[in-house]
């Protein structure tokens, strides 16, 4: 009898590790299916920068939506806006299309999580006809191997990282308060868009950041700025006394500003 297929699969999110990923399994696994979970909220550097992988790497990436858009979803859910307690977008826009795609077929999934950061999660199947894999903590990739991957591919780093830290929805409710900021100034008529969730759609004391709207955040935008700054100098001293050796983008952004509460990330956008 002939053995059933085993097929391989890499989800893309539009952030750097995934996209170096790809970039490492592409002459690895020959039959490798490239997906990405498209909640049709992304940022515009999101999809610049996976066509720009297609292109590279000459890769088709297949674009999983789910049945019924965000705005179907916020309805059922009765204006609940998701957030780090109630990640309802998470399940139903992402896994949920994901495991659709690979219904009851054996297959391998090959997940982004480096050897520098073991302990951070990301989305594992509990699904028994779904194995994951983690070639780069196999292989004991770090950060500056990502890099340095991105680098040599021509492929660099997705345009977002000029002013936030991680990759997913526009509104994405683990953006830190500068990240809303820096929003408002590269893409005010998404800034606008979110906005008017709160207001219109989110429903009685249901915000994007917590305890404070949207409107109210940007009315502190000075605030916010003089905060970060601070928070940027900070990291500048401790730099001086640890020197360490140049570091890329993303790992300087590391030092945005902690203590506004948002230093968390989606499990299956953040790969």
């Amino acid at each position: 009898m002939q053995a059933k297929r085993v097929r391989h699969i890499l989800g893309l999110s539009g952030g750097k590790d995934s996209a170096a990923l790809a970039i490492y399994m592409r002459d690895k696994v020959r039959d490798m299916e490239y997906f990405f979970a498209d909640t049709g909220k992304e940022l515009p550097e999101t999809y610049e920068f996976l066509k720009r992988l297609r292109v590279r790497l000459g890769i088709d990436i297949q674009y999983l939506s789910a049945d019924r858009g965000f705005d179907f979803w916020l309805d059922v859910y009765r204006g609940m806006l998701p957030s780090p307690k109630a990640r309802w977008c998470t399940k139903v826009l992402k896994i949920q299309p994901i495991e659709q795609f690979v219904g009851d077929d054996e297959a391998i999934s090959y997940i982004a999580i480096r050897a520098d950061e073991k302990d951070r999660k990301g989305y594992i199947s509990t699904k028994p006809n779904i194995q994951s894999r983690f070639p780069f903590i196999e292989s004991g990739i770090r950060l500056e191997d990502v890099t340095r991957l991105l680098d040599e591919s021509g492929i660099g780093y997705p345009q977002y990282y000029r002013w936030r830290s991680r990759s997913g929805c526009f509104f994405c409710f683990f953006q830190r308060k500068i990240e809303w900021v820096r929003l408002a100034e590269e893409h005010p008529d998404l800034f606008e868009q979110a906005v008017k969730y709160e207001e219109e759609r989110g429903g009685q004391g249901y915000t994007w950041t917590q305890g404070e709207t949207l409107r109210a955040l940007i009315a502190r935008r000075e605030q916010i700025v003089a905060e970060q700054e601070q928070s940027d100098r900070r990291a500048a001293a401790r730099r001086q006394l640890h020197p360490l050796p140049a570091r890329p983008l993303a790992q300087a952004l590391a030092d945005y500003l902690d203590d506004d509460g948002a230093g968390d990330s989606c499990v299956v956008c953040h790969w």
